[in-house]
């Protein structure tokens, strides 16, 4: 379960700051699959009212990661690998196509996508030394996002950051990753995106995704 929780002071925020605390145990399995999360224990755990912890609840609904229902409460959303995979397949189809989008478009800001992509790398490689798995995995999505937000499809992002999410779940539960080459497994994609070869990007993220507990066997049996 949820260690420890200092309240949180907070006013403004603290329904976010709830969610990210639910969240990370969430996704390191430390609450698992099935679990009842209870708004008046929760109120009682972080110092705050039943209003703040449904609120927090709401957002980490709209990721998929709870499911409510008037009877049965709020619970962790099981795990399922059949839909894994599904969701693997999903990401990697809009991220490649989003990538020969984005290469395939006028150079723009091509060294200031590099300087993000770099600043998140970087935040990946401190968090493997910390030996934060959460940590790294927060940095990833945002490397990932980053580099989708180049072909100008927004509508779709929250989409792939649903998936993101649920890929790191994924890779979080089942078992501890070499931290730092999951960090390095990163550098390829930066190196295709900046010479902006769309279909060597696209080929660089298939691989990437579809070998996503590090570089094991492809769990796509379609992989590109």
């Amino acid at each position: 379960m949820i260690a420890a929780v200092v309240p949180i002071p907070s006013r403004a925020r603290r329904h976010v700051q709830v969610a990210d605390a639910l969240r990370r145990a969430v996704m390191l399995g430390e609450t698992p699959p099935g679990a009842a999360l209870l708004e008046l224990e929760l109120a009682g755990r972080f110092g705050c009212s039943q209003g703040v912890i449904r609120e927090a609840l709401l957002l980490l609904q709209e990721e998929g990661l709870v499911q409510r229902s008037g009877h049965r409460g709020t619970r962790v959303s099981d795990l399922n690998p059949d839909e894994a995979v599904e969701m693997l397949r999903l990401r990697r189809d809009l991220e490649c196509r989003a990538a020969r989008r984005a290469c395939a478009g006028p150079p723009g800001a091509s060294g200031s996508l590099r300087t993000d992509l770099e600043v998140q790398l970087g935040l990946m490689e401190a968090a493997a030394t910390a030996g934060d798995p959460y940590a790294l995995a927060q940095a990833d999505r945002e490397f990932h996002r980053r580099l989708f937000a180049q072909a100008g499809w927004p509508s779709l992002e929250p989409m792939l950051l649903r998936c993101l999410t649920h890929n790191h779940r994924f890779k979080l539960i089942a078992g501890p990753a070499d931290l730092a080459h999951t960090a390095q497994r990163h550098l390829g994609i930066v190196a295709a995106a900046e010479s902006r070869d769309g279909p060597a990007l696209a080929r660089a993220l298939s691989h990437h995704v579809a070998t996503i507990l590090d570089d094991g066997p492809s769990l796509l049996d379609d992989e590109a």
